[in-house]
């Protein structure tokens, strides 16, 4: 079987081997389930790192192979990040028979996006809003000979409030197309939307229950609210080496709690919807390519992306809707790899607590942590936080002047860095510890 579907896909099958990603089983699985052969719609309820985008990609491929038609698929997405990361995979899949994509997202330039458009490149991967916006106002841009459509993420489209640019989106695009639908979860929206995009679907199933993969250590740690920074610094210390991601529930504390990090030498860097759009780029970019060894995220960064090195999870704040828990772990122990999440709870967060651990089946064990050698940061990580909330300050004035795209706020010092690390260095520094494991703190990782 494997001998047949190399053959069938052998031109889009050298890119796959080239790039190492995907193992003879993973090619034998996607093949088998998204055949071009059966020409039907689908709709894919996958957990997160189940390989959704190569499954994608494969038969849209090989109809491009069969014929290099432009403007040939859509790809919609509900963030700039992810969009951004399917185009990514599409070209370096696609490098061997010249595949050309376009990423239509809000952030960027509506002018320079209508000359991308205007080369009709074959993939078209967009947000609903600005691509509702090029549909309506670029001259000579249609979908009406698309041949696929694929909806990624869309119970998060929908979650958001695309309902509408989807429906306008629909009536503009051939009946007579494939679609494929990928969702998390089959809501009552998603539904909805698959009696009104698909036809007779074939429908693929590689997880419909709330859970967790096996490879994943899920702990809490339970602590009063008034020292979650000296925890999070304490856990980094503890585990210094791994690479972290750092879920908070505001773009505020997001960039409070890196700025924070950095204050103390831990290379931290944001990564959330306040930011422009080059900024979260270069966050991401620097995360994934381990020159940054923590990033602070909020939501935007919990479902779909592709950041293979993730070694620990943070929850600095609990999540609202329990759901949103099993994205954000997610992002750790994929593809087989272990790893490890740690929930912060606080004498607020009890009940969501408690319904997280209802929805996964489980109790969660305690983080073993040291009360002691926490306390002893606090001075530090207090000094710390003064000067963040400085530089936050700073930060807010000069987003007020009408000034152009500025450098990235995170990665510049307003001098107070080496005072809060005893005179250390900049960047992802060493520094003096407040412990026995001090001196591990403030590198924050390699």
């Amino acid at each position: 079987m494997f001998l047949f579907v190399c053959e069938m896909y052998k031109t889009v099958g050298k890119d796959l081997s080239s790039r190492g990603k995907v193992s003879c089983l993973s090619v034998h699985s996607q093949c088998t389930f998204f055949s071009p052969i059966s020409g039907k719609d689908v709709i894919g309820l996958a957990e997160t790192g189940s390989g959704k985008t190569g499954a994608f990609a494969l038969p849209i491929l090989q109809s491009l192979l069969a014929s290099a038609q432009r403007l040939h698929t859509l790809i919609l997405t509900p963030t700039r990040e992810l969009a951004f990361q399917i185009a990514e995979q599409f070209e370096a899949l696609g490098s061997s028979i010249g595949v050309k994509t376009a990423v239509i997202v809000g952030g960027i330039d509506m002018m320079s996006q209508s000359l991308v458009l205007a080369k009709k490149p074959h993939i078209v991967i967009a947000t609903p809003g600005r691509l509702i916006d090029h549909l309506e106002n670029t001259k000579g841009f249609s979908l009406r000979a698309l041949k696929f459509l694929v909806m990624d993420e869309a119970d998060r489209i929908l979650n958001m409030d695309f309902e509408t640019e989807v429906d306008k989106i629909l009536k503009v695009i051939p009946r007579d197309r494939r679609t494929f639908l990928f969702s998390a979860t089959m809501t009552k929206k998603v539904a909805k939307l698959q009696r009104a995009a698909l036809k007779d679907p074939v429908k693929c199933a590689v997880n419909t229950k709330y859970s967790t993969v096996e490879k994943l250590q899920q702990y809490y740690v339970f602590i009063p609210s008034k020292y979650k920074d000296c925890y999070l610094v304490s856990i980094i210390n503890e585990l210094a080496g791994n690479s972290f991601m750092i879920f908070c529930s505001t773009c505020n504390n997001a960039q409070r709690v890196a700025l924070l990090l950095r204050n103390l030498g831990i290379t931290a860097i944001p990564l959330h919807g306040q930011m422009s759009q080059n900024k979260r780029l270069g966050s991401l970019n620097k995360f994934k390519s381990k020159s940054r060894s923590v990033l602070l995220a909020t939501d935007v960064a919990s479902r779909g992306l592709d950041i293979p090195h993730v070694d620990c999870v943070i929850n600095y704040d609990i999540p609202t809707h329990s759901k949103d828990y099993i994205h954000r772990v997610g992002r750790t122990a994929r593809a087989g790899r272990s790893g490890k999440s740690i929930t912060f709870v606080t004498q607020y967060d009890v009940e969501l607590f408690q319904r997280i651990e209802t929805l996964i089946g489980k109790k969660l064990p305690a983080f073993p942590t040291q009360e002691e050698e926490v306390m002893m940061l606090v001075e530090r990580v207090s000094e710390a936080q003064r000067f963040a909330r400085i530089e936050m300050k700073e930060q807010g004035e000069k987003r007020k002047r009408p000034r152009g795209e500025e450098g990235d706020d995170t990665e510049q010092s307003s001098g107070v860095r080496k005072k809060v690390r005893g005179g250390a260095g900049g960047g992802g520094g060493g520094g003096g510890g407040g412990g026995k494991r001090g001196g591990a703190a403030w590198r924050g990782g390699r």
